[in-house]
């Protein structure tokens, strides 16, 4: 049983690991909305095509995302939408720990 935990936790910090970086967050996010392929997430990203390459290869390995194949294209999705609740709930801690430092400076 607690190899069990062990290996739940491991593919958890996996992806924990793999929506810990600026840019594959981006891309996460814009995949919530629409299925891109890498030359929109580089125009979007900001970066060259073989770093955002990289990061989706973080994002696939961990399973994140998946890509599929239309013509000619390699479209990139995001494999779980439920991830952007995690998200929601981290937007909601943050603005909590904001207020809780002002109420302590006193703003």
């Amino acid at each position: 049983m607690i190899n069990d935990y062990k290996r739940l936790v491991d593919v958890e910090a996996e992806i924990f690991k793999a929506l810990g970086h600026p840019s594959r967050l981006l891309i996460v996010k814009a995949l919530a909305e629409e299925r891109k392929c890498v030359g929109e997430l580089v125009k979007l990203v900001g970066a060259a095509q073989p770093t955002v390459s990289r990061h989706l290869g973080v994002l696939l390995k961990s399973g994140v995302v998946r890509r599929r194949k239309e013509g000619a294209r390699m479209l990139y999705e995001l494999a779980y939408p439920c991830l952007l609740g995690t998200m929601s709930c981290v937007n909601k801690a943050l603005k909590q720990r904001a207020a809780e430092q002002r109420a302590l400076v006193g703003w």
